[in-house]
């Protein structure tokens, strides 16, 4: 063969291949790694992007879907499926390129949100050698969300699943870990974890700009930290892959402006439901827990109207669960240690409002006053079998008049009221319970959950009118 024609050869084979490799060949979204966890019995879409022109075909669980890339993306979607442990192979083809995604289960998907309670690692906590001995399960899958914001929505989040073993859940968040375990376990299903969460956070940088500023309370509130950025990053990405629910611990970046989060905060739910668009899914929320010193007379805190605010959202806002744990906090320390009950409330809630199952799932919540003489009488909802105070007589009572000024006051159980009294008040107008950054407190109901701080007037809050 002629020298020249030699060259022309090489020519064309050095051209042809790097037009190959300047060509992207079919690859799905990063949410579609190894080891991924589905969501069950809802319509699953898979997508991704490509430069080439050829229909991309998927296939998994007997089902195969094509779809015609568009602009370099693709989307199938597939029909729902039932919960299943049996490892699959998730296979994407186009043209004579497959890609597969290997052990891939069937089950439930929750998201991890929040601050740094929620960041902080089983690693960290009170019994994390224990329970990361004991983490090897098959049934359950974790994905951490890398921790960064944008100033404009992203399409993919980097990451991979990978199965919980000793050697993966040291650093991942403990009360996801804990919530996972024990809903995997009660439920018998795959359970995958996505871990998105960020120490030290407010909630408006996890809400969408579009949200803030259509609302008349919001679009005016001050920003510290900025708005939008952990919402473009860190959840836009994930809204196209079905879920199940979502956890919550964050708050105490917005104690500050804890009337402001009464809006915020459902806002914020409502921006999460309307970009999954899968109706009302299930949010469940950590109360703050105790927290800076405790003081023995009465004061106004932002860290109750916070908590306030939370119990507002669970009683205001439809499939909202609140986790309370009253008697976990730590006077020196905002992370405190036991993240165990966390999670495993937060699974009991889960199991009422997401599951259905008939389980008490909350402590005591305030429902309403009988003013008689010089006492109140106090009604709960979620009493359980029956109210209870915790090693020793109640604590944790204020009682005002109508000057406003409250004092400790004594309380009494009697049946399923609680009845409250003091001589220095006695023409009493309202009730005050747990209400301080760091409350004492100890009425619980028979089933071992706490009762939520609470008041019974309303009062101006302290922090009505920050902005």
């Amino acid at each position: 063969m002629p020298q020249r024609l030699v060259w022309a050869l090489l020519l064309a084979l050095v051209v042809c291949g790097e037009a190959r490799l300047a060509r992207a060949d079919v690859k799905p979204n990063n949410l579609f790694t190894d080891n991924a966890v589905l969501q069950r019995d809802v319509k699953l879409p898979v997508w991704g992007t490509t430069d080439r022109p050829e229909k991309v075909t998927v296939s998994f669980a007997g089902q195969e879907v094509s779809a015609q890339p568009a602009d370099g993306q693709w989307k199938v979607e597939l029909a729902p499926l039932a919960a299943s442990s049996e490892p699959r192979t998730l296979t994407i083809t186009q043209g004579d390129v497959k890609v597969e995604r290997k052990n891939v289960l069937v089950g439930d998907v929750w998201v991890c949100g929040g601050q740094s309670n929620m960041q902080w690692e089983l690693r960290q906590t009170a019994g994390a050698a224990e329970a990361i001995a004991a983490a090897a399960n098959d049934k359950l899958r974790l994905f951490t969300v890398p921790r960064t914001g944008a100033p404009e929505p992203r399409t993919s989040v980097d990451g991979n699943w990978s199965v919980s073993s000793p050697e993966t859940v040291a650093n991942f968040t403990a009360v996801g870990y804990y919530f996972g375990r024990d809903l995997q376990q009660s439920l018998g299903v795959p359970v995958g974890l996505i871990n998105s969460n960020i120490g030290g956070t407010t909630a408006e940088r996890w809400t969408s700009k579009e949200v803030l500023e259509g609302n008349e309370v919001l679009k005016g509130m001050s920003a510290p930290q900025g708005r939008s950025d952990l919402w473009n990053a860190m959840i836009v990405p994930l809204t196209k892959f079905p879920i199940r629910g979502a956890i919550w611990y964050q708050g105490e970046s917005n104690a500050g402006r804890a009337w402001q989060y009464r809006t915020l905060l459902p806002a914020m739910i409502k921006c999460w439901r309307d970009a999954w668009g899968i109706g009302d899914f299930p949010f469940l929320i950590v109360q703050l827990a105790p927290f800076t010193k405790i003081n023995k007379e009465p004061i106004e805190s932002d860290w109750a109207e916070l908590r306030e605010a939370q119990l507002f959202t669970s009683q205001s806002v439809p499939n909202v669960g609140l986790a309370v744990i009253t008697e976990l906090g730590d006077e020196n320390d905002i992370h405190p240690q036991r993240k165990r009950e966390v999670g495993e409330r937060l699974a009991l809630a889960a199991k009422a409002i997401a599951f259905a199952q008939n389980v008490v799932y909350s402590g005591p919540v305030y429902e309403k006053q009988t003013v008689s003489g010089d006492k109140i009488i106090l009604n709960f909802k979620h009493v359980g079998s029956g109210l209870v105070a915790k090693d020793g007589d109640l604590q944790g009572f204020t009682i005002a008049g109508q000057d406003k000024k409250f004092v400790n006051a004594t309380a009494k159980i009697e049946g399923d009221t609680v009845v409250v009294s003091s001589d220095k008040v006695p023409n009493p107008v309202a009730v005050r319970f747990g209400w301080a950054n760091y409350p004492v407190v100890n009425l619980w109901n028979k089933e071992g959950l706490p009762a939520t701080p609470f008041r019974t007037d309303e009062f101006p809050a302290s922090t009505k009118d920050t902005k």
